[in-house]
């Protein structure tokens, strides 16, 4: 953790209507001095688009081995690196090299697209790599707080965030 993180408290009570899944997740997160609010949500969705058991936040934007989130089987393997942004090829040719399963997670639109088109025709060889757009309908930002508590409802691959006073839905646009 960074010397300068700010810790937030984030209760969770994720109803994944897809997948059967019903649990509250009482996570503690911490925000590097370089991560802004909008970065810091979208590590919050990832969890909650992928939650169970096992999946854990890691040092991600500090360290450069690992990622955002991974699940990790008992045995210490990756099952799941979870990546956030736009990230090299080499990034994800080493991720895809160490884990069962990848995931990006791409969130700003104009960005997301261009860096796409750039690497797209390299990445066909991945198997394991998924690549999504999150498309936020709602000011997300109006969630983030030092301590939050969100209703977090999946339906028809659809996310819905929910606080005392603001909602937020999610869809994801499949790239890769």
């Amino acid at each position: 953790m960074a010397a300068n993180a700010i810790i937030h408290k984030a209760l969770l009570n994720i109803s994944n209507m897809d997948v059967h899944y019903y649990e509250e997740h009482n996570l503690t997160l911490a925000q590097h001095p370089s991560e802004n609010n909008l970065r810091l949500m979208i590590r919050l969705i990832s969890f909650v688009l992928n939650a169970n058991d096992k999946l854990m936040f890691c040092k991600g934007i500090s360290q450069d081995d690992e990622p955002d989130l991974w699940q990790k089987s008992l045995g210490g393997d990756i099952e799941m690196w979870i990546d956030l942004g736009q990230p090299d090829e080499k990034r994800i040719k080493k991720a895809c090299g160490r884990s069962d399963k990848v995931i990006i997670y791409t969130f700003k639109e104009s960005l997301s697209s261009i860096w796409f088109k750039q690497i797209e025709n390299s990445l066909s060889r991945f198997k394991n790599l998924q690549i999504i757009y999150l498309n936020i309908d709602g000011d997300i930002e109006l969630l983030h707080k030092r301590s939050m508590n969100i209703q977090c409802n999946i339906l028809d691959n659809e996310l819905t965030l929910m606080d005392e006073s603001n909602s937020v839905i999610i869809t994801q646009d499949i790239y890769k």
